[in-house]
């Protein structure tokens, strides 16, 4: 199976590796665009006069094509060259967002319009994320996996902070056409980016779609590490969705300052995803899972601290806690999946992964709208911190999780080659 990256012994970093570089502009250059989307998109939605339950379809719409198709993403992933499935992928993408750019601009946007642009952008994404991990361990040598994952974060995580503004000012000043529109852009440059990796597919054994899906889950049921990981990643971020981005807004405004200081604590939670990236580039752990799991229990901290009405400073640094737990966490996660799990299985892997996960969107928030009616926010919020804690412990109770440690790939007598030759990989 063709890589683009040489022996590991000849990179030093990842950076050195043209076809990582080729991989991290289009990672970054699509996220300015996915950074200003969700804005512009509530945006479009208000300005063809639609109010909450509009909304609330456009989002559905984007999300469930991506729980739907994910599996057969997954799918497709381990059978077809995932350069040309990323190249697949964005191009969907673009043409739904350029679509949705152009309703808006001509004034014929309505709810079913925009809903049905949403349908295909999240059915691309079904495609586009199975493919990106498998992707990532093609190109880039085994021990280098974290630094190459901590470095594809490092600037998404950069916009992820500045984006949102940039948006809301284009949006104020151009209205949300120009968002929407450079987000089109975004994608479709990554796809050129990403076609030009020429990755080839994964080795298979000739067999059936159902076939295929079936061997899939009996990878999945048999690593236990795997299953319990996505098991508990479902509830842990069911609660943390329903209590940071739910409840988070309606507490804040009652209990501090409300927009103003809701700003201050998202900005924390977001400054610490950075300051987790650098944590990464620097620390390598031997225990990666048992790393994963542990960090990620951190996001009970912002919950709990305005549960019980802290001060804001306390609030914000619990804010800023979390966000470097859960960026390590990421980090830390995908290093040992890209580690542990086959390439010809990394695709399939990856989506019954995403499937739990992404189940927890709707269920986060049926949770809380059913719990509302019982509970005050505070306790909901209380309640969500305990569920993270106690799903992150049963997690570190699985034996499996202790066994996911860092691979060292055996030495092997160095050749005439340096970083210059990997360049042109």
């Amino acid at each position: 199976m063709k890589t683009a990256a040489a022996p590991s012994e000849f990179v030093s970093t990842p950076l050195r590796i043209g076809a990582f570089r080729r991989f991290a502009s289009a990672s970054l250059i699509s996220a300015t665009g996915s950074a200003m989307a969700p804005l512009a998109l509530a945006y479009s939605v208000i300005q063809q006069g639609g109010g909450a339950g509009s909304l609330g379809l456009v989002l559905a719409t984007n999300t469930v094509p991506t729980i739907v198709f994910l599996l057969v993403g997954g799918l497709f992933a381990d059978r077809w060259s995932r350069s040309r499935l990323l190249f697949l992928g964005n191009s969907l993408a673009a043409a739904a967002q350029g679509a949705l750019a152009v309703t808006v601009a001509t004034g014929h946007a309505t709810t079913v319009s925009i809903a049905a642009c949403g349908f295909v952008s999240g059915t691309a994404a079904s495609f586009i994320v199975p493919a990106t991990q498998g992707a990532v361990a093609q190109i880039v040598p085994e021990e280098h996996l974290q630094q190459a994952n901590a470095l594809l974060r490092l600037p998404s995580n950069a916009v992820r902070v500045l984006g949102p503004v940039v948006g809301g000012f284009v949006v104020v000043a151009s209205g949300a056409a120009w968002a929407l529109a450079w987000d089109a852009f975004t994608f479709a440059v990554a796809a050129v980016l990403l076609l030009g990796l020429r990755l080839d597919a994964p080795p298979t054994a000739p067999a059936g779609v159902l076939a295929d899906l079936r061997q899939g889950w009996t990878g999945f049921w048999s690593r236990t590490w795997l299953w319990a990981y996505t098991a508990a990643g479902t509830v842990l971020v069911a609660a943390w969705l329903a209590g940071f981005q739910l409840l988070g807004p309606l507490v804040a405004t009652r209990q501090y300052a409300g927009a103003r200081d809701w700003g201050l604590i998202q900005a924390a939670f977001a400054a610490g995803l950075l300051a987790g990236t650098l944590v990464c580039l620097r620390w390598k752990p031997y225990r990666l899972l048992t790393v994963a799991v542990s960090t990620a229990g951190a996001l009970a901290l912002p919950l709990a601290a305005m549960a019980r009405g802290l001060p804001l400073p306390l609030v914000l640094v619990a804010a800023l806690l979390a966000g470097i737990g859960l960026d390590v966490s990421i980090v830390a996660w995908s290093t040992a999946f890209q580690q542990h799990v086959p390439q010809t299985e990394q695709g399939r892997m990856s989506a019954f992964n995403g499937v739990g996960e992404r189940l927890a969107i709707p269920l986060g928030y049926l949770i809380t709208a059913l719990a509302a009616h019982s509970w005050s926010s505070q306790t909901v919020l209380l309640a969500c911190a305990a569920l993270i804690t106690a799903v992150t412990v049963l997690n570190l109770c699985v034996p499996d999780v202790y066994r996911v440690n860092r691979l060292v790939p055996s030495h092997r007598p160095r050749a005439a080659h340096d970083d210059r030759e990997v360049e042109q990989a």
